[in-house]
């Protein structure tokens, strides 16, 4: 059975689990973490760190699709990245800065580019409009330092639990709930999508999760926090 180890994002440490993150009752573990980056004249810059959480169910779902299946199969396949954010079980995911960011920045381009992709989808309607402007509110009057965090949960019932941390702890409440089901899988969609923001958090993602398949593990087993074993 495959142990699941924390990975360590440049000065950022993701731990194995995550118990009763906001929004949720169960324990979720580390599918995945990357860096994200934008290239600014030839150079990559830093910005974000991200981990990727779910909830155990997560693995006999994927398994009855892609067990057996390469990393670099699952990191090729824009089917298994949406079977992950539209499955049917509880994700969780934290930002955490590198570089600081607004919460008025960081709000306005994920919204500007979830609005842009339902109206290309001929999706977006009133309830979506609505599910924007509480998902901008929640972000207006916040501020992210370098070690803050957003963190998210993803009820697979639609719902998008907000919640932020100025260091690596995980509140016990929520900031915002947003009941949006579009919206919810959006967010996610926009980090490990067919255009999400981070590869190396899908890499990270892909080559976990063939592991763990590979494992014909029920549930995954949490590496204990004095381990050294290496991260994947």
């Amino acid at each position: 059975m495959e142990s699941i180890t924390k990975v360590q994002v440049d000065n950022n440490v993701f731990p194995p689990s995550v118990v009763k993150p906001p929004g949720s009752n169960t324990t979720l573990f580390l599918a995945g973490a990357g860096i994200r980056g934008v290239d600014i004249e030839g150079k990559f810059v830093k910005c974000t760190a991200i981990g990727v959480y779910m909830e155990e169910s997560a693995v006999p779902f994927l398994a009855a699709k892609w067990k057996g299946k390469s990393s670099k199969e699952l990191t090729d396949s824009v089917e298994f990245f949406r079977d992950i954010v539209t499955g049917p079980f509880e994700k969780f995911f934290r930002v955490t800065m590198i570089t600081p960011l607004t919460g008025k920045q960081y709000s306005e381009k994920v919204a500007e580019n979830c609005v842009a992709n339902w109206k290309a989808l001929g999706t977006y309607g009133d309830a979506e409009s609505e599910a924007i402007e509480k998902f901008l509110s929640a972000f207006q009057s916040e501020n992210f330092p370098p070690g803050a965090s957003i963190l998210f949960t993803q009820s697979p019932a639609g719902s998008l639990t907000i919640s932020f941390s100025k260091d690596d702890s995980v509140p016990g409440t929520g900031n915002a709930v947003i009941e949006n089901k579009q919206l919810s899988e959006a967010v996610l969609e926009s980090i490990i999508g067919k255009h999400g923001v981070s590869p190396a958090a899908k890499n990270s993602l892909a080559k976990r999760v063939s592991e763990l398949l590979k494992s014909n593990a029920e549930a995954p087993v949490f590496e204990k926090p004095a381990s050294d074993q290496p991260a994947i």
